[in-house]
């Protein structure tokens, strides 16, 4: 059976591991759960699930990449219009990713104002700012709540007091978080694919100069110091994705599509097996330390996951099977911003789970279950139009 162009399998695999990153991030709460469920130490040689799903979703974004830009270019955008974009799109990411890093070490004390009412202020900022305002509200009514909501985010960004009482400290970029690094992964991807125009053959060129930054920077070759870059694991992985997406995109146009299954059963497992080649070179798997070992293990698992998922999406038709995860598909940057918003409202309230929940079996069906609460709570918000849009 021919495959289709219009890829269902991207929302659906967008979707599960958006939800199971939700579910990731709740279960670290969890005491005595199986070692292989968690987040595996930094010095330790080896994952666990936990370390599988933000470079999934980094690859993801590479495999929506060439479909968002593309789109822009049809529409008859402008080089420099498409380039705005990109530019204003990894900013927002960046900039959230940002004040959720210094959330960390959030000291209410030195600010006078609690971390679950600060969070709650800067998490309806962003919503002011990013919100995918419908089109029949009026642009005085727009524009207002949008510089409001600038407001909100300049005044947090004012009261803002980290570390101790001895060494207070302002805002700093730490590290950039999980929003921030799939920013500037973002910004450097969008724009090597639109500069190349998204030729598959120098994309290639690009995930190779990537992945090769990636590999030398953890076997000690290289020792350069190359800005937002740095090791390139995260780009490596977006732009696995776009060469991924730009492969289905010809061949599914010349109906190659026992090829294609040919080539991505092949590519997941190149990934797979390289990664394990160079793991005893580089540091060993580390999701820490972004290893080209995690890396490539990482994409591999994500590219056979992938054609998993046009099998059971795209062939067989079964998109309704996983409707009950659509929103986290649909309103991906929702799904990861309402947590920080409903964890937020529980600490004001000084709500805390029985005990019986924060512990094995138990612990884990919570996480599940949180996971599908903060899903159908974007699916009501949806309904209402309130969404991010990035």
């Amino acid at each position: 059976m021919a495959l289709p162009i219009r890829i269902h399998s991207i929302d659906v695999l967008r979707a599960i591991t958006m939800f199971l990153m939700i579910f990731v991030n709740d279960v670290a709460g969890v005491r005595d759960i199986p070692t292989w469920i968690g987040h595996t130490a930094a010095d330790v040689d080896g994952m666990g699930f936990s370390d599988i799903i933000f470079p999934a979703f980094l690859f993801i974004v590479g495999l929506s990449l060439p479909f968002a830009i593309q789109a822009r270019i049809t529409k008859g955008n402008s080089f420099l219009a498409i380039a705005l974009y990109i530019l204003l799109r990894s900013l927002a990411l960046i900039v959230m990713g940002f004040f959720h890093v210094n959330l960390e070490s959030y000291n209410s004390d030195l600010t006078g104002l609690s971390k679950s009412i600060y969070t709650i202020l800067l998490t309806v900022g962003f919503f002011l700012v990013w919100l995918d305002y419908p089109k029949q509200i009026s642009n005085v009514k727009k524009y207002s709540l949008t510089a409001l909501g600038v407001l909100l985010i300049f005044a947090m960004a004012y009261l803002y007091k980290g570390g101790t009482t001895e060494n207070p400290k302002g805002l700093a970029p730490h590290w950039w978080g999980i929003l921030g690094l799939i920013g500037w992964a973002y910004l450097f991807s969008a724009f090597t694919f639109l500069l190349t125009k998204g030729k598959l053959a120098w994309l290639i060129i690009a995930f190779i100069i990537y992945a090769l930054i990636n590999v030398t920077t953890h076997i000690g070759l290289l020792n350069v110091n190359l800005w937002q870059i740095g090791d390139a694991s995260s780009i490596t992985l977006m732009i696995g994705g776009a060469v991924t997406a730009r492969v289905y995109q010809k061949l599914i146009a010349k109906q190659q599509d026992k090829k294609l299954w040919l080539l991505l059963a092949i590519t997941g497992l190149l990934g797979i097996g390289f990664g394990f080649l160079i793991r005893p070179y580089a540091g060993g798997i580390s999701k820490i330390y972004a290893t080209p070992a995690w890396v490539f293990i990482c994409m591999g698992i994500t590219i056979l996951s992938f054609q998993f998922f046009i099998y059971l999406v795209d062939i067989k038709g079964k998109k309704d099977w996983f409707k009950w995860i659509k929103p986290a598909g649909t309103s991906t940057l929702t799904c990861y911003l309402m947590p920080y918003l409903i964890y937020a409202l529980l600490s004001s309230v000084h709500f805390s789970y029985p005990t019986f929940l924060n512990y094995g079996i138990a612990g884990i069906l919570r996480s599940i279950l949180v996971a599908f609460i903060v899903i159908r709570i974007v699916s009501i918000m949806e309904k209402y139009s309130i969404r991010l849009k990035v």
